[in-house]
């Protein structure tokens, strides 16, 4: 079996793994901004990182994940104007800005439960790591990297670039990576257009703010992460991952600030994982080309003709490298949703698949090779999913009549199979007469409600109010809006 090896982003080329300390592994990955629903491009990320967490577990590593969570608001663009998301889907929705992040923290963690996502082993929240950001930017203005402005202090860019080099991350030059960048927008109270906030002094309007040494105010979106990945994981970790749109500027400085405050590249390997894009075309809440996880769950969406299981979108993602841009249509995911029939139909036939003396028209040794160096070779899941519809094939065979398997061969086959579709890929196959009852259930649910709904017209207050709490008894919630009614259950 061949070693680990693994994409450095940071180099350009795939790298034998060697942890900084032997059978432990320290990971970070960045979380959501919870101003609103995650949206399916994260929703690839997470799944992507969740497979490497599961086969760095399967390989005997101990795995320290972070993953953190971005309840702190900041300016759109993370720029020195506009308008803080959270505080601005507050005004939207007319709620507490805290009460935003929390409810999209929730629905967070609802989806990636939908997608059978591991929950990291630390999920560090920003608001609650603010004394943890003061103490570094106070190392950085110690370094020199940093000065402060009318209550904000900003990084200096250009000083740290003399040092130590902007820009590794990416290869590229600062004048490069800013040539058309949004933050040239306006300098504000910057001495280089480059420079990007530490600390950000609040405006009376700005409800998140937290005091400092500078002012009463908030973090910048990149300190947060260095903050709690070097508090969680160290001045130098193994590995970093994220969405490829973080490279830059996100990741940039995040080595920066690191590496200024700690004289040391925090970072052993850089992973990132690619876009997902919707009908060949980037997702865009503003042109319509969006869709969120829900929606396709549940067939509520002008996208897709039937709903789609959460199990076989999980199976779409993993069926690309999480390196390469996906595309994900209707015809796609239906051919998703077929193999992954084939291959949970396999598994079935795998229990009752009866051995012979002698395996034929298989080799059990080199497929369970086959497999391993596929997710060696940077977790390469769709030729591992290849490798396995070449024992799906087999075991169709045996079900024909036409090979067979030893008592030994099927043991190590079945295990195989088992371990790799659940354990490491993390698929799992729901239960279809479950699946049946919540539909009839979702549909019963309708049909009294119509008659509620009659009731309401020929106001029949009584009885409508009679099957409203007689329904809230059962944990089914009414709700009568504008636009008609609705329900949810507890």
């Amino acid at each position: 079996m061949q070693q680990l090896k693994l994409f450095n982003s940071y180099t350009g080329k795939k790298e034998i793994f060697k942890p900084i300390k032997k059978n432990s592994v320290g990971m970070y990955v960045c979380g959501p901004t919870v101003y609103n629903n995650v949206h399916l491009g994260n929703c690839r990320t997470f799944i992507s990182f969740d497979l490497i967490f599961r086969y760095l577990k399967h390989l005997g590593y101990k795995v320290k994940y972070v993953r953190n969570i971005t309840d702190v608001g900041h300016l759109e663009n993370d720029s020195d104007f506009g308008e803080d998301r959270i505080l601005k889907k507050a005004k939207i929705d007319k709620i507490e800005p805290m009460e935003v992040a929390q409810k999209y923290t929730i629905d967070f963690y609802e989806t990636l439960s939908l997608f059978n996502v591991l929950p990291p082993s630390i999920e560090p929240t920003a608001t609650g790591h603010i004394i943890e950001q003061i103490e570094l930017i106070k190392k950085i203005i110690k370094k020199g990297f940093a000065y402060e402005v009318n209550g904000s202090v900003y990084f200096d860019v250009l000083k740290y670039d003399n040092k130590y080099k902007y820009g590794t991350l990416t290869n590229k030059k600062i004048d490069e990576l800013f040539s058309n960048s949004r933050e040239l927008s306006g300098q504000g109270d910057k001495k280089n257009l480059q420079d990007f906030a530490l600390w950000k002094k609040a405006e009376k309007k700005h409800i998140m703010r937290w005091p400092s040494p500078w002012s009463d105010g908030f973090p910048g979106w990149h300190l947060e992460c260095s903050a709690m990945s070097s508090k969680y994981l160290g001045n130098k970790f193994d590995i970093h991952g994220g969405g490829i749109d973080l490279k830059f500027p996100h990741h940039e400085c995040e080595i920066a600030q690191c590496e200024a405050a700690n004289d040391i590249k925090p970072v052993n390997y850089w992973l990132h994982a690619n876009m997902l894009t919707l009908n060949n075309k980037k997702m865009s809440k503003s042109t319509g080309n969006n869709i969120l996880p829900g929606e396709i769950i549940n067939g509520k969406n002008n996208f897709f003709s039937k709903p789609i299981n959460a199990e076989v979108i999980r199976f779409f993602i993993l069926q690309a490298h999480y390196r390469s841009v996906l595309d994900i249509s209707e015809k796609a995911l239906l051919a998703s949703e077929k193999g992954f029939k084939k291959l949970t139909d396999s598994l079935s036939l795998l229990e009752n698949i009866k051995p012979s003396d002698k395996t034929i028209g298989f080799d059990i040794e080199n497929w369970e090779k086959l497999c391993y160096d596929s997710m060696n070779d940077d977790f390469n899941s769709p030729i591992l999913i290849s490798n396995l519809f070449s024992a799906v094939k087999f075991i169709n065979s045996i079900n024909d009549g036409k090979s067979s398997v030893s008592i030994n061969d099927l043991k190590v086959l079945s295990e195989k199979m088992k371990l790799f579709f659940f354990e490491i890929l993390g698929l799992k196959i729901t239960n279809k007469s479950d699946e049946n009852i919540n539909s009839k259930t979702d549909d019963l649910i309708k049909l009294i409600l119509k008659y509620r709904e009659k009731s309401r017209n020929e106001r029949d207050f009584k009885t409508s109010d009679i099957i409203r709490d007689d329904l809230e008894k059962l944990g089914i919630i009414i709700n009568d809006t504008e636009s008609g009614t609705n329900y949810n259950s507890n």
